[in-house]
């Protein structure tokens, strides 16, 4: 890899480098198995608890104590995602994306509004040479028809 590519665009600094990005996770475990399943047993009570917890606890007739609850299972079933190997993966994949994203040489406001206007201008001439050939069609069909 050359050293064009392993430096901020900005700034020139050294970014990170790591041996092996192309990280291949572990297909799993059992205990994966079972966080996967209790994360989606709270992320199903979350859109339950709103209409059924009421029934069953007094203090949820409260709107911010069903907020909390509801707060409270997105939390843990995030933290157990986090905790499986595919979990840790996406974190993996989103750390190796904000690195990325710091190689990206952006534009600037002029090159922006220079590409705006002429992807505009194509867009024009693109729709009115579109209506003549359908008004040309059209007129043609019309003479064929009588």
């Amino acid at each position: 890899m050359s050293n064009d590519k392993s430096r901020d665009a900005l700034s020139d600094a050294p970014i990170p480098q790591r041996n092996n990005s192309a990280e291949v996770v572990r297909s799993g475990s059992p205990l994966d198995i079972v966080l996967w399943v209790i994360a989606i047993a709270l992320l199903l009570l979350a859109t339950m608890v709103n209409q059924h917890l009421p029934a069953y606890w007094a203090p949820a007739n409260n709107v911010w104590v069903r907020v909390g609850a509801i707060f409270a299972c997105i939390v843990v079933a995030l933290g157990l995602l986090y905790a499986t190997h595919q979990g840790k993966g996406f974190v993996r994949l989103l750390k190796d994306a904000r690195v990325e994203l710091r190689r990206v040489t952006w534009p600037t406001k002029q090159e922006t509004v220079t590409t705006s206007w002429q992807v505009l201008l194509v867009v024009v001439v693109a729709s009115l040479v579109l209506w003549c050939f359908d008004y040309g069609l059209g007129w043609l069909i019309k003479l064929i028809i009588g």
